[in-house]
């Protein structure tokens, strides 16, 4: 299973069905971002497309017959008004379009009117309708999905007790994108679903009728069975709020990614060839052999790619003769590729070890470790209150802290929240943010039933790995600790203990070997599971193949965004113990 390769195939058999000639792709805002984080721009162009248009600026264009018009649209009610006004006025010789999803008769019929003039060669069905960020790792880009609700009167403001409902636009995308996911893998999987959780079972329940209901687009002839495994995000609210040391989500959680692309705009005296740079596995070797190394590895890695890059800049310099001047020639491209990979990663890892320092983020990163992972409530206490009382720590990664210990230590009987809130009070810190330590609690509290008790189980909190990084020193890596819950619960899936009362099937049992899992978690993922769903595709001791996707791929900030929507209008929790 790799949701790369399905979305690079489709786009790949657009340019080959529309045959030779020249070309222009016309696509949506969603579609555009779709094709541009598996395609780069100088691939397309190698498929004879030369002209990329957006669908809602159509009305701008000079006319061009003698370009091919391959349209890659989402099929929603204003891309099919936006194509069969096209249509009626076309502006290209022919037309091929396809829909990144299921579209309606009535819809088709639509366009098929509008085509007076016969212009539409094609119309199919590609269901590349997500963004495939990584071989095992997709996003439906949407934050947030869900809000608070409570039954009766309006207005009053909401209770710990209330559920999550979710915004209806972002269930029907998210129904979509999982759909979309499942055809394009040619999967028509078992599902089961986060017990606990009623946004995961509406989710489930309305993935199940798409797949009644459009039977014969899931008749696949499967040698193995395959799992849909919907969860929440509320059952691990700590994973998004750690410090981040390998490099692909450090790089997010401290600059940002967004569509492969990074800003370093900000930077002093950056050049403005790398104000915008691209973090592609697709496009970029070195990206893709080191994504998942840690801080210390990382450094290392660059250097060593300094230093190849330095021994061939030497050799191109010797052209003393014709020979070497072919020579030159020849390599002149991959040195020019090379020399871009070098700068572009020297300045992300610079940014990053500023950063690191600036923020001081090796102490806050060890103690967020420890708060996750180990159960010292007096120390810990004692050393937050001296972390808040660094200067050099920014009062962002001192409030998150606070998160973590409320989150960890909520029914301690000596827990002292309100203490450490009043402490980050005379930090300086406003209520807007001190409120986030409330948020972040109703948040992980708003349960839909009462299957699970603890916010946080403590086989989860407690739980600390053994496993061995070569970190900045040498030593044992204290600051990747943490494992998040669903590694446990991908496990226990796989060895066949996943409860079913705590995780229920809907329609019938699967047999008890599920060759392929898909994973879908409403409220984000973070880059920390990928990891976890990467070793675990890697390991041979472990016989199934499991992709994961989120509403969105979360880093800290988008994180607390996503919380604060969520649990806005709320009254803080009765049932937290708070000092």
């Amino acid at each position: 299973m790799n949701v790369i390769f399905a979305v690079k195939s489709y786009i790949t058999k657009m340019a080959e069905e529309s045959g030779p000639g020249m070309k222009v792709l016309l696509m949506d805002k969603q579609t555009t971002s779709i094709v541009s984080i598996v395609y780069s721009q100088s691939e397309i162009l190698q498929k004879e497309v030369f002209l990329f248009e957006r669908i809602e600026s159509g009305a701008n264009l000079e006319t061009m017959k003698h370009l091919k018009c391959i349209a890659f649209l989402r099929p929603t009610k204003e891309n099919v008004a936006l194509m069969s006004k096209e249509l009626r006025n076309p502006k290209y010789g022919v037309y091929y379009i396809y829909f990144s999803n299921i579209i309606s008769k009535a819809d088709i019929k639509v366009l098929a009117e509008s085509d007076e003039l016969e212009v539409v060669r094609e119309v199919q069905e590609f269901y590349g309708d997500y963004l495939a960020v990584s071989a095992h790792l997709f996003s439906l880009n949407l934050a947030p999905c869900a809000e608070a609700v409570r039954s009766g009167s309006s207005g009053a403001n909401l209770r710990h007790s209330d559920a999550l409902q979710w915004l209806p636009d972002q269930l029907t995308r998210t129904v979509q994108g999982v759909v979309a996911v499942l055809l394009s893998l040619k999967k028509n999987p078992f599902i089961r679903y986060q017990g606990s959780s009623d946004l995961a079972k509406k989710l489930a329940e309305k993935v199940r009728e798409v797949l009644s209901k459009e039977e014969s687009l899931f008749n696949f002839r499967q040698q193995e069975a395959s799992m849909l495994l919907i969860l929440d995000r509320r059952d691990d609210p700590i994973t998004p709020l750690l410090s981040q040391w390998t490099y692909q989500a450090m790089v997010h959680e401290l600059l940002t990614i967004t569509h492969n692309r990074v800003s370093l705009a900000h930077v002093p005296g950056i050049s403005k060839e790398l104000h915008d740079v691209v973090l592609s596995s697709e496009q970029d070797e070195f990206y893709a052999a080191n994504l998942w190394r840690n801080y210390g590895e990382i450094g290392q890695t660059v250097k060593a790619l300094m230093d190849e890059f330095q021994q061939r800049a030497q050799s191109q310099q010797k052209v003393e003769s014709i020979a070497d001047m072919k020579q030159f020639v020849e390599n002149y491209p991959q040195f020019k590729k090379m020399s871009g990979t070098v700068s572009k990663h020297i300045a992300v890892i610079g940014e990053l070890s500023s950063l690191v320092t600036k923020r001081n983020l090796l102490e806050v990163s060890e103690m967020e470790q420890e708060l996750a992972c180990q159960d010292q409530h007096s120390a810990q206490l004692q050393r937050i209150r001296q972390i808040i009382g660094n200067g050099k720590v920014r009062d962002e990664e001192a409030c998150k802290l606070v998160m973590l210990y409320a989150l960890r230590y909520r029914n301690h009987q000596n827990n002292d929240i309100t203490g450490l809130i009043d402490a980050l009070k005379k930090r300086g810190l406003s209520e807007t943010k001190t409120s986030m330590i409330h948020h972040i609690l109703e948040y992980g509290n708003l349960k839909d039933t009462s299957t699970r008790g603890e916010l946080v189980s403590q086989e989860a909190v407690v739980k600390i790995t053994k496993r061995l990084f070569k970190d900045l020193k040498g030593v044992e890596n204290v600051y990747t600790q943490h494992v998040p819950v669903l590694k446990e619960t991908l496990e226990d899936l796989i060895k066949g203990r996943l409860k079913e009362s705590s995780f229920p099937m809907l329609g019938k049992s699967p047999p008890k070997r599920v060759q392929d899992i898909i994973v879908l978690v409403v409220g984000g993922v973070t880059y920390e599971e990928s990891l976890v769903v990467q070793q675990m595709n890697d390991s041979s001791a472990i016989p199934v193949r499991i992709v994961l996707g989120g509403t969105t791929v979360h880093n800290s900030q988008s994180f607390l965004s996503e919380v604060m929507e969520t649990t806005r209008g709320m009254t803080p929790s009765r049932g937290t113990r708070m000092r």
